[in-house]
């Protein structure tokens, strides 16, 4: 299983299904909901980058005629009435209501980073600057040994690490302010690296999307000095819609 559409007319598409064994990708149908499917032996299948692809591809032509519910990747059904019986009959409400939400609407991906330069020496020098009790602590280490200084270069380490959060979230705040009138729904997700400043998910009209793009790029030209932004979309709703399937 690859995604729910709202579909009245059995569907096939060019792509081919996962697994290269060359399945034609379809539709199973419930009423006014179908399911996007290829046939595929009762397995589990590896999470390769070529399996991951193979099921992105097949998402990424769907969106192009359909507002899509992505199904979590390596789903799959005992059989086609199980499809049509628990879940597109069983949860036929969800899944309508989840496609009325997502209707005109994409999925855009923004990540920013500091530069390596900006990390190592701009930030820090800014939380000394801006942080006199981390500079007297700083200050009251010259000519100590790390012997005697250990549990205060321990605090110091800590007043530092936190002083780097509060300029992440100072520096994610302005990145946000001007893109969140322009969204339905925002998801910050976990940063990953100590570079990465943001790693949003933004819900927007597609009506709204030319106006998000030049808000991106006038951050850019703001502070295109400080970070690097990777701006990614529209993409399938998976920070918003993971359609999870138990068997009965």
């Amino acid at each position: 299983m690859y995604c729910i559409i709202r579909c009245y007319e059995p569907r096939q598409f060019t792509t081919m299904g996962i697994g290269e064994r060359k399945d034609i990708v379809n539709t199973v149908h419930y009423k006014d909901l179908a399911a996007v499917v290829s046939d595929s032996p009762i397995v589990e299948h590896e999470n390769s980058r070529r399996n991951m692809m193979a099921h992105t591809l097949v998402l990424e032509e769907v969106m192009q005629e359909y507002t899509i519910l992505p199904v979590r990747f390596g789903i799959v059904a005992p059989s086609v009435k199980g499809i049509q019986e628990q879940v597109l009959e069983r949860r036929y409400d969800e899944l309508n209501g989840l496609l009325i939400e997502m209707e005109g609407r994409v999925e855009l991906g923004l990540k920013a980073f500091w530069y390596e330069d900006v990390y190592e020496d701009v930030i820090f020098q800014e939380i000394v600057t801006e942080d006199s009790a981390i500079r007297r602590l700083r200050d009251s280490l010259v000519g100590r040994t790390s012997e005697e200084t250990y549990y205060e270069r321990i605090r110091l380490g800590e007043m530092i690490e936190s002083g780097m959060w509060r300029k992440r979230d100072e520096d994610a705040e302005k990145i946000l302010t001007p893109l969140r009138p322009l969204v339905s729904r925002t998801i910050a997700n976990k940063v990953i690296t100590d570079r990465m400043v943001l790693n949003a998910a933004f819900l927007v009209d597609k009506a709204r999307m030319p106006e998000f793009d030049q808000v991106v790029n006038t951050l850019d030209q703001e502070m295109g000095k400080r970070l690097i932004f990777k701006y990614v979309g529209p993409v399938p709703p998976y920070n918003f819609v993971n359609i999870v399937v138990h068997w009965e």
